[in-house]
């Protein structure tokens, strides 16, 4: 599994219609991309930056999903966010809810 963490502050009182946008929006375009399998996002009420995670079946489906779509979605947001989203890439090496376990490696 793949995991793309997307970082980004927002723009003043937006916190509201960045959440809309994500539910009507932005999920729904989510679920379309091949190999797609779970977003979280994280806020905090009183800080401006806001984090999301996306998860994927393979690295592959994440990378088509960046050069396709996510252009999209980084324009959906344009209004609400402050700067530029930082993006990172990570391999999940565990996950209790997906039943990843960690890979084990010899000393």
């Amino acid at each position: 599994m793949y995991a793309r963490q997307v970082s980004m502050d927002l723009k003043p009182n937006t916190r509201a219609d960045f959440t809309k946008k994500l539910e009507s929006e932005i999920i729904p375009m989510l679920r379309k991309q091949k190999g797609f399998r779970d977003e979280i996002t994280f806020s905090n009420p009183t800080d401006k930056r806001v984090f999301a995670v996306s998860l994927w079946d393979n690295k592959e489906s994440a990378d088509a999903y960046n050069k396709g779509s996510y252009a999209e979605v980084t324009k959906l947001l344009s209004g609400l966010v402050d700067g530029t989203p930082q993006l990172r890439t990570y391999e999940v090496s565990s996950s209790t809810f997906h039943k990843i376990a960690a890979k084990q490696h010899a000393a």
